[in-house]
């Protein structure tokens, strides 16, 4: 129980700790300290919802379709390989810098809704939260909603310390150098969950 939650909670942080347009968002606001209760709130609880469906609509579409798991199993370690390709290549790169006060926070209503479509419109949260962490609780049996439950947290986690610890990380984002150590780091998380599905 406790190591299919520590598994979770590794997978679904994991996943998470990519910078993309949600993050970045999430990051603007907290720099700016506006709505971010609200913001991490949406952010989080979306999460929420997407894993839940994962880690129990996947177990039953896989015992009705068992080649669905080896294949999206693989299929998830291929998109894990490329991504952390893809973050190595903006590490050995740089120069990317965080503009993070450049756009406005706006009302309330438009960061509640933005957060929204980045979340719900973004077709790799499907890939990440339904598919992935899915077929992977499958391999945890009596356990998956453990594992579940710790990507679930992860993922809470995670938006509250971006939300909340966004001012802390203003000046170190101000530079490119910390972008490709975070980016580094990415590209090893990214490759280590690849080589695992792919042993699993």
């Amino acid at each position: 129980m406790f190591t299919a939650a520590i598994a979770g909670f590794s997978l679904g942080f994991g996943l998470i700790l990519a910078i993309g347009a949600q993050n970045a968002f999430v990051l603007r606001q907290g720099l700016r300290r506006a709505h971010v209760g609200a913001v991490v709130a949406v952010c989080a609880l979306s999460d929420a919802a997407l894993i839940v469906l994962g880690v129990t609509s996947f177990a039953v579409v896989s015992a009705a379709l068992p080649w669905a798991v080896p294949v999206l199993r693989y299929g998830g370690a291929a998109f894990l390989a490329v991504y952390g390709a893809k973050a190595a290549w903006a590490a050995w790169q740089g120069g990317a810098v965080l503009h993070a006060a450049d756009d406005g926070a706006g009302g309330l209503r438009a960061a509640v809704l933005t957060c929204l479509a980045m979340t719900w419109l973004n077709p790799h949260v499907y890939l990440d939260t339904v598919v992935l962490v899915g077929s992977v609780a499958t391999q945890y049996g009596e356990n998956a909603r453990w594992f579940g439950a710790g990507a679930v947290v992860a993922s809470g986690v995670f938006f509250t310390s971006l939300g909340y610890g966004a001012r802390l990380l203003a000046p170190v984002f101000a530079q490119t150098g910390a972008w490709r150590v975070l980016d580094a780091v990415i590209a090893v998380v990214m490759w280590g969950l690849a080589a695992k599905l792919i042993m699993m």
